[in-house]
């Protein structure tokens, strides 16, 4: 089933099954983050996908044994701690790009931003996730737009980073300051 409402390329799920990479990384604990889960990307997300790789040199390995054909593969490692390795290329439609760090996934900054704006989304509903939207067609990344759709002060991405450990009960509190019910009222809400 090819559909992605941008373009005629697959989905990003058929696209992640046409490379097999979740197989290959598995020893990795790969998990996918970014804008395609969450339904807020646009024609150039990418997906993204999170490793957790005690050892470089074997996640590399596995990178270099399925993807080096791909088109414009690119493989490297930061300089400076916690060294992770990078892996960017284009296939079946999508660019992709391959964060494994020695951290595990669920430490990463990149999985805690992930998994608050699916929290944030849930909670807020349609008219969040709209808002949020429309900030990211308007130019913005991610963070930036979520941030500033529910006025966090400050860096956006350590703004977010600090809601990850909130309850929910809080990220409902903050999103019905910024102007939207979140979805368990929205019901109440919406019938009086």
């Amino acid at each position: 089933m090819w559909h992605n409402r941008w373009t005629e390329k697959p989905s990003y799920e058929e696209a992640l099954a046409l490379t097999g990479l979740m197989k290959t990384l598995a020893a990795f604990n790969p998990r996918v983050a970014g804008t395609p889960p969450l339904g807020l990307d646009l024609p150039s997300s990418d997906i993204d996908i999170l490793c957790h790789a005690r050892d470089a040199a074997a996640l590399a390995a596995a990178l270099w044994t399925v993807g080096a054909d791909w088109e414009g593969f690119t493989l490297y490692q930061w300089r400076r701690a916690p060294r992770p390795i990078i892996a960017r290329f284009r296939a079946h439609g999508w660019a992709f790009e391959v964060f494994g760090s020695p951290e595990p996934v669920e430490m990463q900054a990149g999985w805690r931003h992930f998994m608050v704006e699916a929290r944030l989304l849930s909670l807020g509903g349609p008219a969040l996730r709209a808002a949020v939207m429309a900030a990211r067609l308007g130019g913005m990344k991610t963070e930036p737009a979520f941030a500033q759709v529910l006025k966090l002060r400050g860096d956006p991405y350590a703004a977010l980073l600090l809601l990850a450990a909130a309850p929910d009960d809080r990220l409902s509190a903050l999103v019905a300051a910024a102007g939207f019910i979140p979805a368990s009222r929205g019901l109440l809400a919406g019938g009086r």
